[in-house]
């Protein structure tokens, strides 16, 4: 049985978040980086989190690989917490989850070649027995992602190669410990574009041929589409959750005046639909709030065209289920999309069941 299919018949999730949030404590006061954060991946499948730099999505991905422990909330592995695993367990949820960063130039030791590298994981963890065992298996990981032949590989050190050599590398040694989920960090904004798109499908392939999960961060939506078009996205602004759903839902109609904003950010090559799109996005700033002082009500309202005094600014709006699979954290949507059921005489939700971010089989 494969692991996806573990994963639906027991009906646990690989990874989730629940109400996760993360405060740094500095000189100057409190800033909250991630609030009350909701998210869920399954084995094999993909959510794509999206936001603008600096809005908690690193910080949000390294609390799911256990390198920050969260101020408030419970990240749990196959249901089990993290923090509460005894030290074989921790160690075997470390092996399962691996990251791979965003910069290939300083991820990688330069003082080891690829062969030691990836050896180094293997030998730590007794997946081999002796050096050539180490160097066979290290040959298996750089044809899994296309460094071939791997002999012409192995003895080089970072500094021989390109940018996206170094990736591919990173990559392969994140594959080492055979994880269960992939968690990408921006892992191919540092690239050419020129190969951007075979690492996206080298990891495609990875995700469909070993049935890896990856969380995958990005800051391009068109990435996201490209990437997690049968998975589910999940865009950030401020540390918190404010549209989510199935990819391409939220790619070609998305609610939020926020995730319209970073789509009209995508470059368009056809002059005659890069003359509609709106200037500045549509937004009335583009100033971004200081985490030092956020707005009162919605943090996105100074910024927002939808805005209406009284309202946004004096109340922080939740995730809701406008429709289904479809969540947003906006009043003013939220408000229309009751009115139109109302109007259609369709079944609304006084209460609707608290989100969960939950990735439920690609689209």
């Amino acid at each position: 049985m494969s692991e996806a299919e573990a994963s639906q018949k027991s009906g646990q999730p690989l990874m989730q978040l629940d109400n996760v949030s993360q405060i740094f404590h500095t000189r100057k006061g409190d800033r909250p980086a991630v609030r009350d954060v909701n998210l869920t991946v399954n084995a094999g499948e993909v959510l794509c989190l999206v936001g603008e730099s600096g809005c908690g999505k690193t910080t949000s991905a390294r609390m799911a690989a256990g390198l920050n422990k969260p101020s408030n909330g419970r990240v749990s592995y196959q249901g089990k917490d993290i923090w509460e695993l005894d030290k074989a367990e921790f160690a075997s949820y470390r092996t399962s989850v691996q990251y791979v960063h965003q910069d290939p130039y300083a991820s990688l030791n330069p003082i080891r070649s690829v062969f030691k590298t990836l050896a180094a994981p293997l030998r730590r963890h007794g997946l081999v027995k002796n050096a050539r065992e180490a160097w066979d298996r290290s040959a298996e990981l750089l044809r899994r992602v296309d460094l071939t032949p791997p002999e012409s590989y192995l003895n080089k050190f970072p500094h021989q190669m390109s940018g996206g050599q170094r990736q591919r590398v990173a990559v392969a040694r994140a594959l080492a410990l055979d994880p269960k989920l992939i968690i990408a960090d921006e892992s191919t904004s540092m690239l050419d574009v020129s190969i951007r798109v075979g690492m996206l499908n080298m990891l495609g392939r990875l995700r469909d041929d070993l049935g890896v999960g990856f969380l995958f961060i990005t800051h391009d939506l068109a990435i996201a589409k490209y990437f997690g078009w049968h998975g589910r996205t999940a865009v950030m602004y401020l540390g918190r959750v404010v549209e989510y759903g199935p990819t391409p839902d939220v790619i070609n109609n998305p609610k939020h005046p926020y995730t319209k904003a970073l789509l009209n950010a995508v470059p368009e090559p056809d002059p005659d639909l890069a003359a509609k799109k709106l200037p500045g996005g549509g937004l009335r700033s583009a100033d971004i709030p200081s985490l030092a002082a956020l707005p009162n009500g919605c943090t996105f309202h100074p910024r927002c065209p939808l805005f209406e005094e009284g309202l946004c600014d004096v109340t922080g709006p939740e995730l809701t289920l406008i429709e289904p699979r479809r969540e947003v954290a906006c009043h003013v949507v939220a408000r229309d999309a009751l009115e139109r059921d109302l109007g259609s005489g369709g079944i609304v939700r006084a209460d609707p069941p608290k989100p969960t971010a939950s990735l439920s089989g690609a689209e």
